[in-house]
């Protein structure tokens, strides 16, 4: 159900859009001590207009929320309203999440998100992050109720959130059978790759191969990606770049990569693990073609695929 497109569908732009204020900016509420460092102590306080929200519907899907109309709403307001019985959120969890928004005037249903896949990324929760301050440390299966307060333009907004999975930083897939001639992946404990490149001259053509083979949803040309990588130079075996040495998983919108990067992402199903070796054609060009310290490399990369964003369909005209 969309009734307006209020609601951008994409982690930042929800946590930007529907959560900005959370910092201490002008109207909006203090969430308390600017330094705590853990997501219990950095959580937006309960009140008595996200208490009093009742929710029809079941948790993980699309429901109805009903509270008093017109209230003004002084401060942000976050309530437990049923607790999971899964994992509590620890600081730097990836958090897979979905919500519905509700004008506090009329009570029109403003939109919906992550209710389906591909509509937005899985969110890293940190206290000095908003979407961290209203989650807090709540456990995998929890309902919030979110209240945002009411502003001289604006009545006062509320949310029901579902805290749906923590989203695990490494693939998760089922391994598969190592193809021949293919480079050597070996994985450390917490899922970072390190390569072996075999003897003997690069592949001339691209060569792809899935080392855990996710059920998610597959990738799409188009999509935003949410990502481990490990790069390796076949000449040298040296890696050159990677996620893991960032601490973070990346995205990059549109997952504008190098064509045989994007090659490989495109049908892997999210909790897949792809090797690919990819001619410098395909990456940054012929030797002498630019510039860029990698021209002229066959390049190697590990690729974890952690979640996916399908991009917003344009308005109907």
């Amino acid at each position: 159900m969309r009734t307006r497109p209020l609601i951008a569908l994409s982690t930042f732009a929800a946590a930007t859009l529907l959560l900005a204020g959370c910092a201490g900016t002008e109207g909006t509420p203090d969430t308390g001590d600017a330094a705590a460092t853990d997501l219990c102590s950095a959580a937006v306080d309960t009140g008595t207009a996200s208490e009093e929200v009742t929710v029809d519907g079941d948790f993980g899907t699309a429901s109805t929320a009903t509270f008093e109309l017109g209230q003004k709403v002084e401060e942000a307001q976050r309530t437990v309203l049923t607790e999971g019985d899964g994992d509590t959120i620890a600081d730097g969890d990836y958090v897979k999440y979905a919500l519905s928004a509700f004008d506090g005037d009329t009570g029109e249903r403003l939109g919906d998100a992550g209710y389906t896949d591909g509509e937005l990324l899985p969110a890293a929760l940190t206290a000095d992050a908003p979407l961290g301050q209203l989650i807090g440390c709540a456990t995998v299966g929890s309902r919030l109720s979110v209240v945002f307060p009411t502003t001289e333009d604006a009545a006062a907004q509320f949310y029901v959130l579902d805290v749906l999975d923590v989203v695990p930083t490494a693939a998760w897939g089922e391994e598969q059978e190592p193809v021949a001639g293919m480079p050597a992946v070996a994985l450390a404990e917490n899922g970072e790759p390190s390569i072996e490149i075999p003897e003997g001259d690069a592949p001339a053509e691209l060569q792809i191969s899935v080392l855990k083979q996710g059920d998610g949803m597959p990738v799409a040309n188009g999509d935003t990606t949410l990502l481990q990588y490990y790069g390796v130079d076949w000449a040298t075996g040296e890696s050159f770049d990677s996620s893991w040495a960032k601490d973070e998983p990346i995205k990059i919108d549109g997952n504008t990569y190098v064509p045989g990067f994007v090659e490989a992402l495109e049908g892997q199903k999210v909790g897949s693990q792809v090797l690919v070796v990819i001619p410098p054609a395909l990456a940054y060009g012929e030797e002498g073609s630019s510039d860029h310290e990698l021209a002229g490399k066959s390049l190697v990369f590990v690729i974890d695929i952690l979640a996916d964003l399908q991009p917003v369909a344009a308005p109907a005209q």
